[in-house]
């Protein structure tokens, strides 16, 4: 299609459906129930920026920065810029060892139930076959749809597909490189690089200042409508960027049209966002490498990748413990929230140990715990303890360790379910929230008929105590994850 039968298209889907692009049509959207009990998914950060594999995947823009790391580590390594730029690291990302059915296979050992490969980061390189550009992994580079192999991949095995997608911000991303001689300023890679946005005084960074082209904004709604109509994902997560109030009209013009669509395919989907970008109720509210302190009564997720540092695969990546990412996971889960855990494998396509050993970590956790994690729902409250949750995005690192005075509960047909985030070496529980109270008005107004341990064969005595619940494990049970307890209400 041209530009002009695409958007043609667009509005008929838009005016032949049940949603409307503006707010009021748009909030009465509902999060779809198998991503409310799924729990957990596996974001991937794939592509041309695993091949320098230098500090995190936002080295594409830094290094054209002068004065950056990345700036010097490319004059270093690979040269100068005008004769060695982005562009030419395509070659070179071949994935040769690249097989999404392995990769697949892996994320569903891990307890994960969707996955969401990077369709398209900042850097403009499609991981799709897109019909706008030839920049795209179909046609460079591996010569693959990377994004069609893993939707198969994935719903061969049972799996939901969906996709993220940053396009928004590729307008700026590469501007550093206008400030001298580079390929950026050479005319016959402007299909790949774009005109790009001279950005003074930082203020990219100012949604009410510097609003994205128009040119830019119908661009990115053509391919994303396009990639929506192609591959039917169910959830399509976007970035933070499209938070600037440049982007109201195509963000909820994309909306209608990708909400209509799945009502045609008989799926339910799931749109993600950071900030305020879209309306509360419209879409599915996102928070970057982070938590949220409460309940949240709305359906919400965290993104957070296995290494600190970076997203995609840097040589000198810092990962996390498997243990905190568990912790984090029961912590999520019990605000109503959803967790997407970052890998970023090899530009040869392989996936690193240390990002494979995570996976089947929380795998082998969720095998024996998943009952009291999938399909649950929030409580009457998330759980109590001292440690505090620093709420915000970039907080994910910033919480002290959970103590065995931490609990997380979650709910689900007459059963709630108790996480201790840390087990006592005693093996005794007390869970003050469940305490004994006689008040008719009180939430602790039932009995309890059963309370046994998840994934351990040991049994378990309890009595209900004015100071709380207090739960007695027989034998030891040796580990640093979270124990869970299964409370059957009567």
């Amino acid at each position: 299609m041209n530009k002009t039968e695409m958007f043609d298209y667009i509005d008929s889907v838009i005016n032949e459906g049940p949603f409307k692009d503006n707010w009021e049509s748009l909030c009465t959207y509902n999060p779809p129930k198998w991503y409310a009990d799924a729990k957990f998914g596996i974001f991937i950060h794939w592509g041309v920026y695993s091949v320098p594999a230098f500090a995190n995947e936002w080295y594409t823009r830094n290094m054209y920065i002068e004065g950056t790391d990345e700036y010097k580590h490319h004059l270093k390594t690979w040269g100068a810029h005008k004769d060695f730029g982005y562009k030419d690291f395509i070659p070179l990302f071949k994935g040769e060892k690249f097989n999404a059915g392995e990769w697949v296979e892996l994320f569903k050992r891990s307890g994960a139930k969707y996955i969401m490969p990077v369709a398209e980061h900042h850097d403009g390189f499609a991981m799709y076959d897109c019909s706008f550009s030839k920049w795209n992994a179909a046609k460079m580079g591996p010569c693959k749809d990377i994004i069609g192999e893993l939707k198969k991949a994935a719903e061969k095995r049972d799996m939901a597909f969906s996709v993220s997608y940053h396009r928004a911000e590729h307008c700026w991303f590469f501007n550093g490189g206008t400030k001298y001689d580079s390929d950026i300023n050479d005319p016959q890679y402007e299909d790949f690089y774009g005109k790009q946005i001279d950005c003074e005084n930082d203020d990219t960074y100012n949604i009410y200042i510097r609003f994205p082209p128009k040119e830019h904004c119908e661009n990115w709604l053509m391919r994303i409508c396009e990639l929506a109509e192609k591959y039917q994902p169910q959830i399509i997560y976007f970035d933070w960027w499209i938070h600037n109030m440049g982007w109201k009209p195509y963000i909820k013009k994309f909306a209608a049209f990708y909400y209509n669509s799945a009502k045609k395919w008989g799926k339910e989907v799931a749109i993600n966002y950071k900030h305020n970008a879209f309306a509360y109720n419209s879409a599915v509210f996102d928070v970057e490498r982070g938590h949220l302190a409460e309940i949240r009564p709305r359906l919400w997720q965290t993104c957070t990748a296995a290494a600190k540092n970076s997203w995609c695969y840097t040589k000198n990546n810092d990962f996390k413990n498997p243990v905190t990412i568990v912790g984090d996971l029961v912590d999520i889960v019990s605000k109503n929230g959803v967790l997407l855990l970052n890998i970023g494998p090899k530009a040869d396509g392989s996936i690193c140990d240390e990002d494979r050993s995570i996976l089947l970590s929380v795998g082998d956790w969720l095998e024996k715990n998943g009952e009291g994690i999938y399909e649950t729902t929030y409580w009457q409250s998330y759980g109590e303890g001292p440690t505090q949750v620093v709420e915000g995005a970039f907080k994910d690192v910033k919480r002290a360790q959970f103590t065995s005075e931490d609990f997380r509960f979650t709910w689900k047909n007459g059963i709630l379910y108790a996480f201790v985030l840390k087990y006592p070496q005693n093996g005794k529980i007390l869970i003050t929230t469940l305490k004994k109270d006689a008040e008719l008005q009180s939430k602790n107004n039932f009995d309890i008929k059963e309370v046994r341990v998840l994934g351990f064969p040991n049994k378990v005595s309890f009595s209900r105590e004015t100071s709380g619940l207090l739960i007695n494990v027989e034998g030891e049970i040796k580990t640093e994850y979270p124990v869970g307890f299964s409370i059957q209400i009567d």
